[in-house]
């Protein structure tokens, strides 16, 4: 596995790897047929935004790093329920 691959697996760095897979398991299902895949499309299209409006804000703030840990990012998670 690449480097590349392998950071978009780690949680640390990707905070969307669940809807991720999610799409891309409903593409193997439904044999790649992208009409069938919308909602899963949207749910990573929106985690991905959550996560970069933070991502922003703490840089703004001078807050390293300017991703919270995956730790971080469960326990901010579950204090305001899932955004997305």
């Amino acid at each position: 596995m690449s480097r590349h691959a392998q950071q978009l697996r780690d949680h640390d760095i990707n905070p969307c790897v669940v809807e991720t897979d999610a799409s891309r398991k409903c593409m193997d299902d439904n044999n790649y047929n992208k009409d069938m895949c919308t909602a899963y499309f949207l749910k990573y299209k929106s985690c991905r935004k959550f996560w970069h409006d933070i991502m922003m804000q703490r840089r703004r703030n001078g807050v390293k790093p300017e991703m919270p840990s995956a730790e971080e990012r469960k326990k901010l998670l579950e204090s305001m329920g899932k955004p997305y």
